[in-house]
């Protein structure tokens, strides 16, 4: 059975162990490894691995590195390397015979081929065969290779293949490979950051947005990257998305092709190519003159030179990527493309389309179409459709001849690319605009640009400036732009209060169904949610459905509203907006918005148990955000992926997303405060709750008493509060409490309230108040019970459990740790599922005693002495049973008397020894 798996997976992958081998290989070395490691195990289970990629992608480049590594890494290793060509497709056990060249296999049955095969390895060593262009290798020899590794899992043999990827079915050996493969990885496209480390390597150094458009040029194919860096002149690589053309190899694989194309075919490839992006079929007959398309249409399919895909509404060509169009293009001389142009020009629907065409079409600035650009760009912009203004705004601004105009038109394209969420390419054009005269809105431009960019000193400075500058009577859509940059400045400072102020100035100077105004309303919600004012901030998303409720500032209604359904225990609504408001597919949908949604889509997914959704969804947002330079939004995506991977116990993995999503003091708030949120899910994971009242001491400090401390935003108060009382500061944890407790209670906020009675009543029972302590884990349990949240509801009954067993109600505990081990282990955590089932051993309901020296042992004794084998302390064991430390030495001492010890050190061989003598 073929295992499709991500990388992260595959190293953990049947537990693949050993030393992992770095890669040279940049943007390779994960994908190395895992072949590494599965060549090793291959020493006691033989495997078939598949690795696909396109052409270009350097799956060759890996299979090399392969053969290198386990060639020095491997003892007792033969390493063979071998290709198929397409010519030998059709010729029976062409490939085995290059391994294996007097194998006598030719009139066998099926089934004794792989014992053929097998007969013929070299015996007490691992047999490693490496298989370029498996795709082309005759079917019967991978049939071969494939049953010697089924039949004879012990006989020492990996089997790695690379191939392209074709049609599902295309041709037999892809079948035969697709049922053999034991473990089937695709080669990835290099990340912006590998490119960028490339071409560093090749002496160029790219900025952020260039490394990114020429991975986008590339695909992320290695050996395209490496021409380009190699071909195109330096000077090109200063500029922002310059036009690059095709690798060389391309370009001249491209013109041989094109050699085999009749004129109408070839008509229909350079109109392809000019349209650019996919277009309806009758669009691109219209600009290449042809009536009867399909013969066309077909050839140039079949010469892979245009793409066809279908849509319910048409049929679509496109280019199959921006390489071949690129080399499309420079088979074209200028007259011919300028032709092309106008007949785009005229054939296309949408105005903008119709500009950009006119524009590539004149060799000369024209004023009237810069002038229709920049109109229509506007227009555009005031219905939120971002990326498409942010277009014609720079298409306006190249072909602008009078200076200030033109500098004037520039800035309101980087307004538009950071409206759109590209904040790579907009970063590009700082130092050009910072060079521009000082005006409102290039201050107001830049403040955008730093509040995105997770800068609040920079932002606050280039806002206040902005609003110094502008005359709020002469230019009042000037001054509600800077108005709206100053909302989402103070979302990122989690400050409600001055959100809705700016807000509502705002809709001051332009009326509240202006563009900018619906914009800055579509957060303006959220800041009275954030002032305790919940009830206002609902009805207001509920009267901005009549002023944008379609389109591209409809995608920024529904994130807002899905945030804040999210935050007040509307779950299934917030699902649904947040689901609507995380594509960019909407008209001219922004980046930007997708990727709060992503984060707080992905808290839905967490609260209601969806972990793996949740985990996927972080992992899309993550590469968004690399990718378009948001670094505001990682913290946030970052935190749900970092509490998932502790509550599993995947400690490497937590560790990297708490990395990832860092930030630091002079962050904004929105940016520290998941930060400390994910440093204390990994500490209370591992029972480290002085670390966890660690982490969360910044959000006791007095910027975060207003916003981050209102219900529901942030689940934190509970986590400090249940911190607090194991560590046994119960007077501290009651003092904490209490004002939170008002609050919830004032806002009647159900989750909330939940979560604060837990912690509750984990002081009830810290200071002997059985009975309040019940009173309030029901009260919680009762709180939840309409409520679709999964881990919540888990976690007061491990809380609850504890509590229980620690005021010796075991038979009762046992009941309630045993719903709560259920909904741990529904949701994957195996940190908690063991934790539960040491509090289930510790109750000894169900204990079953054993002829070992331990077993005279109580189960509370035997509990605490398994843990202090593993090399725990004792505040660590008390931490983890929710015991005192004092009890945990009681425990210990009559551990020791019991068991004839002496020494922590003779505990853990003596527990050690029982153990193995058990199994």
């Amino acid at each position: 059975m073929t295992v499709l798996v991500r990388l992260p997976d595959a190293l953990r992958l049947r537990g693949y162990g050993g030393v992992m081998s770095p890669s040279p290989l940049i943007g390779r070395g994960e994908l190395v490894d895992v072949l590494f490691r599965a060549v090793g195990a291959s020493a006691t289970e033989s495997t078939f691995a598949v690795l696909t990629g396109p052409p270009g992608i350097g799956a060759s480049s890996i299979l090399r590195q392969l053969e290198r590594t386990v060639g020095t890494e491997v003892q007792r290793t033969v390493v063979r390397r071998i290709g198929a060509v397409p010519w030998e497709t059709q010729v029976p056990f062409a490939l085995v015979r290059q391994f294996v060249p007097d194998i006598d296999i030719e009139g066998a049955e099926p089934v004794d081929w792989g014992n053929r095969v097998a007969d013929a390895l070299p015996p007490d060593c691992v047999t490693v065969l490496l298989i370029d262009d498996a795709h082309d290798c005759d079917a019967d020899s991978l049939r071969a290779l494939a049953s010697a590794v089924r039949h004879h899992r012990y006989g020492k043999l990996a089997v790695v293949c690379t191939r392209k990827p074709l049609p599902e079915g295309s041709i037999e050996s892809h079948r035969v490979l697709d049922r053999a493969a034991d473990l089937s990885l695709a080669v990835p496209a290099l990340t912006v950051a590998a490119v960028a480390e490339i071409a560093a390597l090749q002496g160029v150094i790219l900025s952020p947005s260039s490394a990114a458009h020429l991975a986008r040029h590339t695909g992320g194919r290695p050996r395209y990257v490496l021409a380009l860096l190699n071909e195109v002149p330096g000077e090109t690589w200063k500029g922002v998305r310059p036009e690059l053309p095709a690798p060389a190899f391309v370009a001249a694989e491209v013109r041989t092709t094109l050699g085999l194309c009749t004129d109408e075919a070839r008509h229909l490839i350079t109109a392809v190519a000019v349209l650019e992006c996919g277009r309806p079929l009758t669009t691109v007959c219209q600009v290449a003159g042809i009536e009867d398309p399909w013969p066309a249409v077909d050839l140039a399919e079949e010469l892979a030179l245009v793409n066809v895909r279908r849509s319910s509404a048409a049929t679509i060509l496109e280019p199959p990527d921006p390489t071949v169009r690129a080399a499309v293009l420079s088979t074209m001389s200028r007259v011919e493309r300028a032709q092309l142009h106008r007949a785009a020009a005229a054939a296309e629907a949408d105005p903008a389309d119709q500009l950009a065409h006119l524009v590539e079409a004149s060799p000369l600035p024209d004023p009237l179409v810069s002038d229709r650009l920049d109109t229509l760009a506007a227009s555009r912009a005031s219905r939120g459709e971002w990326a498409t203004a942010a277009g014609l705004y720079l298409l306006s601004s190249r072909s602008t001849q009078e200076p200030a105009e033109r500098e004037d038109r520039l800035v309101r394209a980087v307004d538009a690319l950071i409206g759109a969420g590209d904040m790579r390419t907009a970063s590009d054009y700082i130092a050009e605009i910072e060079s521009f005269r000082e005006t409102p809105t290039r201050n107001a431009v830049l403040g955008y640009l730093a509040i995105l960019r997770g800068r609040p000193n920079e932002a606050e400075a280039r806002l206040t400036r902005a609003w110094q500058l502008v005359r709020t009577r002469h230019d009042p859509e000037v001054a509600a732009v800077i108005c709206h940059r100053q909302v989402l400045h103070n979302l990122a400072r989690c400050d409600g209060a001055n959100l809705v102020r700016w807000a509502d100035r705002a809709v001051e100077l332009v009326g509240a169904d202006h563009a900018t105004a619906v914009e800055a309303q579509s957060i303006r919600g959220l800041g009275l949610a954030g002032t305790g004012l919940v009830a206002e901030a609902l009805s207001s998303y509920r009267d901005l459905w009549g002023h944008a409720s379609t389109g591209a500032v409809g995608q920024r209604v529904q994130m807002g509203a899905g945030w804040l359904h999210f935050a007040t225990d509307r779950i299934d609504l917030a699902r649904s907006e947040l689901e609507a408001a995380a594509p960019t597919d909407f008209l001219g949908g922004s980046t930007r918005i997708s990727l709060w949604a992503h984060g707080w889509l992905a808290r839905t997914y967490f609260v209601t148990g969806e972990w793996d959704a949740a985990l996927r969804l972080v992992g899309a947002g993550s590469d968004l955000a690399d990718r378009s330079g948001a670094a505001l939004i990682l913290p946030l995506l970052q935190w749900t992926a970092t509490q998932i991977h502790a509550l599993r116990g995947d400690w490497e993995a937590a560790a990297a997303s708490a990395h990832r999503g860092n930030s630091g003091a002079r962050d904004y708030a929105i940016m520290r405060v998941p930060t400390a949120l994910g440093r204390a899910a990994i500490a209370e994971a591992r029972a480290d709750y002085a670390g966890v009242l660690r982490a969360l001491a910044p959000l006791t400090e007095q910027w975060a008493h207003a916003d981050v401390s209102e219900p529901g935003f942030w689940a934190w108060p509970d986590v400090y509060a249940n911190a607090l009382i194991v560590e046994s500061r119960l007077d501290e944890a009651d003092e904490f409490l209490t004002p939170h407790e008002a609050r919830v209670r004032d806002r009647g906020h159900r989750s909330a309230h939940a979560r604060l009675a837990c912690a509750r009543g984990r002081l009830h029972g810290a200071i002997g108040d059985l009975d309040s302590a019940r009173a309030s884990f029901e009260d919680a349990l009762a709180s939840l019970a309409p409520l679709p949240l999964t881990y919540d509801r888990a976690r007061v009954n491990y809380a609850y459990g504890q509590t229980l067993r620690r005021a010796g109600k075991r038979r009762e505990a046992d009941a309630v740790v045993s719903a709560a081990r259920e909904g741990y282990l529904a949701l994957g955590a195996d940190t908690y599922v063991r934790r539960c089932d040491r509090e289930l051993k510790a109750g000894g309901v169900h204990a079953v005693l054993k002829n070992r020296a331990h077993d005279a042992l109580t189960p509370q004794e035997d509990a605490v002495s398994s843990l202090v084998a593993t090399g725990m302390t004792n505040r660590e064991v008390a931490a983890e049973l929710f015991l005192s430390v004092k009890t945990v030495q009681f425990h210990l001492t009559r551990v020791y008397a019991k068991m004839g010890i002496r020494s922590r050190a003779e505990l853990a061989a003596a527990r050690a020894t029982d153990e193995t003598s058990a199994t």
